[in-house]
């Protein structure tokens, strides 16, 4: 009589590959070891770990394009109670997955969900991760005016960008006198029509000064800077953003959500 062999960790990973998160599972094994990135995204979560306070207990957490769970598992480790959202299924079979394997299905609960549909659920979220996530968005100026109103605490925002930390100082300019639009430092946005390193959902790629323009525009203030092409913001009270005030119906029509 022959018996069926005892599935193993290395069964189940093979079944839900591909990865794009490299997992450190409790006994040592890895979900993606030969990542192109390398360990991915374990040195960018080193990058941000000091600007999230060690102790997250009783905070709300949202992990915006959460893939397989890696920041969200982090978060929850350090008590906070985390919402993942993703918009592709893959992943979050993944996700739901790791947390049995870390014991952790009783702080995240993982939602397929697009950015978008965050303007028609109720509540705010002490602590916003939306990192990887904005130039792969059709609309990301509309998805960033929707993440702001979710942030009640801090945001981790991050993007690609274009060369150069340059920021031009900006005024009001004439209709005809747009050279300054030339300035390196100007605020602007390259559209990506095709594709960009090969994925053609890269539609943005920002320069800094863009990125820090977009953000002040929707009401945050950004504290700091800890790592490349990462933005530490919290919400501004002094000044708020437009969606929030005189432009709130455009807002509310693109959304279609409720006051």
């Amino acid at each position: 009589m022959t018996h069926a062999k005892a599935r193993t960790l290395e069964d189940d990973i093979r079944e839900l590959s591909p990865w794009f998160h490299n997992l450190h599972l409790p006994d040592g094994t890895e979900t993606a070891p030969d990542h192109f990135l390398g360990d991915f995204p374990s040195f960018k979560w080193r990058e941000i770990s000091d600007s999230i306070p060690e102790d997250l207990t009783g905070w709300s957490a949202l992990d915006i394009g959460c893939n397989a769970g890696f920041y969200s598992f982090e978060l929850a480790r350090r008590g906070a109670r985390v919402l993942g959202i993703d918009c592709d299924n893959h992943y979050l079979d993944q996700a739901n997955w790791a947390a049995a394997q870390y014991g952790l299905q009783s702080l995240v609960e993982f939602r397929q969900m697009q950015v978008y549909d965050l303007a028609r659920i109720k509540g705010k979220f002490d602590l916003v991760l939306f990192m990887g996530v904005f130039y792969h968005l059709r609309y990301p100026l509309l998805a960033l005016d929707i993440v702001a109103q979710k942030t009640a605490g801090m945001m981790l925002f991050q993007t690609i960008t274009m060369p150069g930390r340059e920021i031009a100082g900006q005024h009001d300019f004439w209709i005809n006198e747009r050279d300054a639009l030339h300035d390196e430092g100007w605020p602007k946005m390259a559209f990506i029509e095709e594709r960009f390193a090969g994925d053609p959902t890269n539609w943005w790629i920002a320069n800094h000064a863009g990125v820090e323009a977009m953000l002040r525009s929707a009401g945050l203030k950004i504290a700091g800077h800890p790592g490349d092409e990462i933005y530490l913001c919290h919400p501004d009270p002094e000044h708020p953003s437009c969606m929030t005030t005189w432009n709130r119906p455009e807002y509310l029509s693109a959304t279609n959500a409720g006051e």
